[in-house]
């Protein structure tokens, strides 16, 4: 029997962190949240406190049942779940249901948090325990139940004002606003044309170039010469002036230095991976989570970097002490700095942290661990690594010279520049990446010269430029504006950008984002008629006042109280004031030169849509969806008509079926008979003819005879070809066909055990989360009861929530008091809140939109 049950949320470090405490301890894992706010309006009461009511989530169930059963056989119970508010609330949730069950009357009950999970960590966590920490839960709880609030008040009034299947978040919207926003600034951009002016010059056999700075003593601007007669003007007077040749007036020598970046943060891990990887935000997440669960290098798991959820640049003393006697042996002690470098972190919302990310142990080199590692472990470890030991070096030095060159005595100048890479210093291992511009320290020599010293012009050239647009947003340059505005937290950043693509907000030009119709639409609303909620400032200060809370500073529900008078208010009066067509910006382009009837753009229920008519009409409008690439502010009326064209028929195939053409939700298509075909990416549905339209259709026949492989009619059975390999279906169940069996020898009666044996399928809503075993906490946050039996009132716009949460008492009592981990039976205290528990996400810690199990089931239709 183990005396100490400690709870982690990944069984990946779970089995770690068990090899490091021996056989005392028992490891067991609660697969992220254990509770969620019911999935259903009425799950945060604002008339009374905002009171939550949440149950256990439906795959957790199992897992408590086990840590049920484990800790009746053991002394006391450690929490340690992640050193965040997020790791805080699920250690806060367990707590609340196992003593609802009676299981923690006569044990202790211990939080402690580690940072990295290495054996020396792990033990110091066991030794220095603490209480549950009330302001992180009140401020992961504070966070939970304002998306809770946006998500389920603006996002069905999305639906019933322009589509279904939208949403609004609280984060989300502003990020969304920043996307559309320089869209417009493109659009509205027009370019300006300037000539720039160079000099070709040579000197001791080494060409360079010269940039015109001074016309007739006048220090030119960018628009001074902005037509081709200007520079070429310009450009003859002083080709005539120089003769063959200028003279050097001037000489300036510098040195420049460059020290090295920060250690990463998640926010800047996140922008630099996109950078030099081509990673997603997600994908970074995911890797780094796994290098910080631990990868097994031989000898078992080990942790191979810190806490990859940080807004901190701090690196411990002991580590800076092995970093810089790295440097010293693999780089020479000259590149080590007299003393250590200390960064400060500029977040302006810094959220509760310990240090950077960086690797456990800089003395594992990443080519020695590579061949243990994934492609994208390898090389999301070597990034963090080099960073780390980058940021510990000396600065790299460069030479700059600028020669200031002029055409005989005339009052005209130009300059060249150089530099050169005396010592490289921190380069020497690693270069931060940059967005849109060109890396300047590259070596570019000049030849030596002295004031008086001549040199020789080879011509003088005149280019033509235009200005450019500000650029559309990338995933790391979205991060780092968000960062810098103080919207949203490093664990949110990649959930906000699947929730903008998922939602089709917004779509990829290369890795740009450019939003879609519906996305600007959506914007449009919002900004229009919330304007408050979306703004930057107005999202960044909640953001600071839910710091305060996690600080301790400030209580969550006089917060939420600020926040939810005028945002209900708002909510209902734009219900009542806001029309649909006004919603989903209906534009008319022109009468129809046929019918008369109007001609409109709007949005649709599966997209953007011209329509020939009003509802009001006797006769039915007619509708046609826009090609892709066709945009509903940008579409004319000759453009709108040509939609209705379609279908086109083309004829029939030879067994007599009509053959058309035309755009589908889709894209385009042919139809032959009652089946579909989607067009190849070359066809035209204005051009196609019935020749190529009937290969497209003996193709899409041919590939279903193949997919086909024997079926039992009378008993809806089929044996199909999938993408995955062959498999059976009744229709509502797949089962797969094992690998020794060949598919077309199956009889019936083995079809139907493969079929009974196989898995129900999945439905797409999230499960259970209201579900309640009558064992679990299913309460509101008060002695309320199970929320199984609980009818909820309408709560959200102006509807009361059945449940409670008094989360003002949510840690009023202490969990532990114990200064050394596990005493055996010591006495329970009663942690935090007797009479509340504060409603956490059942899905991937989604009331932050934090992604660490994104996996799984989201409770809150507009969470982040």
């Amino acid at each position: 029997m183990s005396k100490h049950l400690v709870i982690v949320e990944s069984p990946a470090k779970g089995k770690t962190i068990e090899k490091y405490l021996g056989p005392d301890y028992q490891v067991m894992a609660s697969y992220g949240h254990v509770r969620d706010l019911v999935p259903k309006e009425g799950a945060v009461d604002p008339e009374n406190g905002f009171r939550m009511k949440y149950d256990v989530i439906e795959r957790s169930e199992k897992q408590i049942e086990a840590i049920a059963k484990a800790l009746k056989k053991s002394d006391d119970l450690i929490l340690a779940t992640d050193p965040d508010r997020e790791g805080e609330a699920i250690s806060w949730h367990l707590y609340e249901v196992l003593r609802d069950r009676g299981l923690l009357d006569d044990r202790g009950v211990h939080r402690v948090v580690f940072h990295e999970i290495t054996k020396k960590a792990i033990q110091q966590a066991i030794e220095e325990p603490r209480d549950l920490a009330k302001p992180l839960i009140d401020a992961q709880q504070a966070r939970r139940a304002l998306d809770y609030l946006v998500g389920f008040n603006l996002s069905p009034l999305l639906w019933r004002k322009i589509k279904r299947g939208l949403s609004a978040g609280r984060v989300q919207s502003p990020a969304l606003r920043m996307i559309c926003e320089r869209e417009n600034e493109i659009e509205a951009f027009v370019p300006r044309e300037y000539w720039t002016l160079d000099a070709k010059v040579e000197r001791q056999e080494q060409p360079f170039t010269a940039r015109l700075t001074y016309l007739d003593g006048n220090k030119l601007d960018q628009f001074d010469l902005n037509s081709a007669e200007l520079a070429h003007d310009a450009q003859k007077r002083l080709t005539e002036a120089a003769n063959g040749e200028l003279r050097v007036a001037k000489v300036e020598k510098k040195q420049r230095r460059r020290n090295p970046a920060a250690p990463f943060t998640t926010s800047t891990l996140q922008q630099e991976a996109s950078r030099k990887l081509g990673f997603t935000a997600s994908r970074t997440m995911r890797t780094a989570q796994q290098l910080y669960e631990g990868i097994d290098l031989g000898s078992g798991a080990i942790g191979l970097i810190t806490y990859m959820r940080t807004d901190s640049v701090a690196l411990a003393g002991e580590a800076i002490g092995e970093i810089r006697g790295l440097i010293e042996e693999r780089y020479g002690a000259n590149n080590v700095p007299d003393s250590p470098r200390q960064y400060k972190t500029k977040s302006k919302n810094a959220q509760e942290a310990h240090e950077a990310i960086r690797p456990t142990s800089v003395r594992r080199l990443p080519n020695e661990v590579r061949a243990r590692l994934s492609s994208d472990q390898a090389r999301l470890y070597d990034l963090i690594w080099k960073r780390t030991v980058a940021c510990q070096m000396i600065h790299a030095t460069f030479d700059t010279v600028a020669a200031d060159l002029v055409p005989g005595d005339s009052r005209h100048q130009f300059r060249a520049t150089g530099s050169t890479l005396v010592d490289p210093g921190f380069i020497a291992v690693y270069q931060e990446g940059r967005d849109d511009a060109q890396d300047d320290d590259e070596d570019k020599r000049l030849p030596e010269m002295a004031e008086g010293d001549t040199v020789q012009l080879e011509e003088v050239t005149a280019d033509q430029h235009f200005t450019e647009p500000p650029p559309r947003y990338t995933e790391a340059s979205l991060v780092k504006t968000l960062e810098e505005y103080g919207i949203g937290r490093p664990s949110t950043y990649a959930s906000i950008i699947s929730t903008l693509q998922s939602r089709e907000y917004v779509e990829m030009d290369g890795k740009r984002f450019i939003p879609t119709d519906t996305g600007r639409i959506v914007n449009s609303f919002l900004t229009q008629h919330f304007d408050r909620y979306v703004d930057y400032d107005f999202t960044a200060k909640l953001e600071d006042e839910l710091d305060a809370i996690s600080r301790g500073e400030k209580d969550w529900v006089p917060v939420l109280e600020d926040f939810w008078g005028d945002f209900r208010d708002r909510v209902k009066e734009k219900e009542e004031n806001v029309t649909r067509a006004e919603a989903v910006q209906s534009r008319e382009l022109g009468p129809d030169p046929q019918s008369g009837r109007p001609v409109s753009v709007r949005l649709g229920r599966f997209g953007p849509i011209v329509q020939i008519g009003t509802k009001d009409d006797e006769e039915k409008p007619r509708f046609a969806g826009l090609l892709p690439g066709q945009k509903m502010d940008k579409i004319t009326l000759d453009e709108a008509l040509e939609l209705f064209k379609l279908p086109r028929d083309l004829g029939e195939t030879p067994e007599g079926e009509p053959v058309m053409v035309n755009i589908g939700r889709f894209g385009p298509y042919v139809k032959y008979g009652s089946k579909y075909a989607s067009l190849g990416p070359d066809d035209d549905v204005w051009t196609i003819e019935l020749p190529r339209a009937l290969e497209i259709v003996a193709e899409k026949k041919k590939k279903d005879a193949e997919r086909f492989i024997k079926s039992f009619d009378e008993e809806g059975i089929q044996v199909l070809n999938g993408r995955y390999g062959p498999y059976v279906t009744d229709g509502n169940k797949n089962a797969k066909i094992p690998k020794e069996t060949d598919p077309k020898s199956l009889t019936l009666e083995q079809c139907q055990e493969l079929i009974a044996a196989a898995p129900e399928r999945k439905g797409r809503g999230r499960k259970g989360a209201a579900k309640s075993t009558g064992k679990s906490s299913g309460k509101t946050a008060s002695k309320s009861s199970t929320a199984k039996k609980t009818t909820t009132k309408k709560a959200a716009t102006t509807k009361k929530a059945a449940s409670k949460t008094g989360t003002k008492k949510a840690t009023a009592k202490k969990t532990s008091t114990s200064k050394k981990a596990p005493a055996k039976k010591a006495p329970a205290k009663k942690a935090p809140a007797k009479k509340a528990s504060t409603a956490k996400s059942g899905s991937a810690k989604s009331g932050s939109g934090d992604s660490r199990l994104s996996a799984q089931p989201s409770g809150d239709r507009g969470s982040e």
